[in-house]
């Protein structure tokens, strides 16, 4: 437990601080990466993208558009913070990930549109749909990797690589919204050769899953009797 909670002050405590080179204003180019990142993001890690796009507008270290303020309201942040606490260790613990997976399908796909929405939501209707509609789909395509990921992992009976799946997501999160934000077109490119490897990787965990289900059925049939 020492150990995680080290490992949560070193992801966590600096992750808001890596944004403080952000520019102030957001050109369109910059405002798309954003939207994009939420979105993406969002289907790994919801609460951690609210807690530190919020905290790192409050503290004025990136200029959030208008429709995102509301994740600065200290409410919010309190909110999301102590959901993001909870989920760091839930994430980490062999059965109860894909349990907290299971349970958050239903908000973390409409959390990454309503988030990539409100980049452009109080200014441009029409870029706000499209952006919702962007943000949607990568939180999926994000959340239905890691549940399949996550579910081939629980196959080991060992918790370690469990551990190691999650911090790696920690870090993909953290990465990403840095990105986004210092270097918008590296961070389009990075996203196309993430989501061409996360379809690669959810066709082949599939397989392997049907596999595992089909060795399980097997060994719950009854013996035939002679």
């Amino acid at each position: 437990m020492d150990a995680l909670l080290n490992v949560w002050n070193s992801l966590f405590g600096t992750a808001v601080a890596a944004l403080a080179g952000g520019s102030k204003g957001m050109d369109m180019p910059a405002l798309l990466a954003l939207a994009a990142a939420l979105g993406w993001a969002s289907g790994l890690r919801l609460y951690a993208v609210l807690f530190m796009a919020g905290f790192a507008g409050l503290a004025g270290w990136i200029e959030l558009p208008q429709g995102l303020k509301l994740l600065q309201h200290p409410a919010m942040l309190f909110a999301s913070g102590a959901m993001l606490f909870v989920e760091f260790f839930a994430d980490k613990i062999p059965g109860l990930d894909s349990l907290w997976d299971m349970v958050h399908s239903v908000i973390r796909v409409p959390g990454g549109a309503l988030l990539a929405a409100g980049v452009f939501g109080a200014d441009n209707a029409t870029m706000a749909a499209v952006a919702a509609l962007l943000g949607g789909t990568l939180a999926a395509t994000s959340f239905v990797g890691k549940a399949t990921t996550r579910a081939a992992v629980n196959t080991s009976p060992e918790p370690f690589s469990n551990i190691a799946v999650s911090l790696l997501e920690d870090g993909l999160v953290v990465g990403a919204l840095w990105l986004a934000t210092q270097h918008p077109l590296i961070f389009g490119i990075a996203l196309l050769i993430v989501l061409v490897l996360t379809l690669l990787l959810i066709i082949t965990l599939f397989k392997f899953l049907q596999a595992v289900l089909r060795r399980i059925a097997t060994w719950l049939q009854p013996t035939p009797a002679h």
